[in-house]
């Protein structure tokens, strides 16, 4: 379910005993996540947690680095 804004609600999914989690197809759908993705996994003790696709996460990263040597005047 959209709530607007980008925003999701796609239902619960339960911890099994092995701790795995089951991402609902509809999740996986809009996410663009398919099997042999690596996820990397994000926590927050007061905001929750975040499942981040690892190319994304290390798009991001680039981003900030390549703006930091920008910044340090540094271009390596």
């Amino acid at each position: 379910m959209q709530s607007g804004k980008g925003k999701y609600m796609f239902g619960i999914c339960k911890v099994g005993d092995r701790g795995q989690i089951v991402i609902p197809k509809e999740a996986r759908l809009v996410f663009g996540i398919e099997p042999g993705d690596s996820l990397i996994l994000l926590g927050d003790k007061k905001k929750g947690l975040a499942i981040v696709k690892a190319e994304v996460f290390g798009a991001v990263c680039d981003e900030i680095l390549d703006a930091q040597g920008e910044k340090d005047g540094n271009c390596d």
